[in-house]
């Protein structure tokens, strides 16, 4: 790919995510943070199923993970440095005590972000 398509190839990118970002911040709402409380694992609906695409291919640096820090016993948060062989960061001081309040907290740190 010569570097004018790449150029042109990343501005479409760019739009696009754009667009994604202002219809996704609209379907946010107590309701969509509710389901996920409940099923973080799913079955979604389809506005939260979307939500959720979205934030898996998310760029890696920078990407909020759920990390276990004590086997079936405690997990943080991390943050992935998107270079390879660098390990993630955990971001606070926060416990977990199930995987699900983990995903659940990462869940509304990508919804933070998205809203800027």
């Amino acid at each position: 790919m010569s570097g004018t398509d790449q150029d042109r190839s990343t501005l479409v990118y760019e739009r696009w995510d754009a667009r994604m970002k202002t219809a996704l911040r609209s379907t946010i709402s107590q309701d969509l943070i509710d389901e996920h409380r409940r099923t973080p694992r799913g079955p979604h609906s389809d506005s939260l199923a979307r939500l959720l695409n979205y934030f898996r291919r998310a760029p890696l640096t920078r990407k909020f993970v759920v990390l276990c820090t004590v086997a079936h016993a405690e997990w943080k948060i991390a943050e992935l440095s998107g270079v390879r062989g660098d390990p993630p960061r955990i971001i606070d001081d926060r416990r977990f005590s199930s995987e699900a309040e983990a995903m659940h907290a990462v869940f509304l740190a990508r919804i933070a972000n998205l809203k800027g």
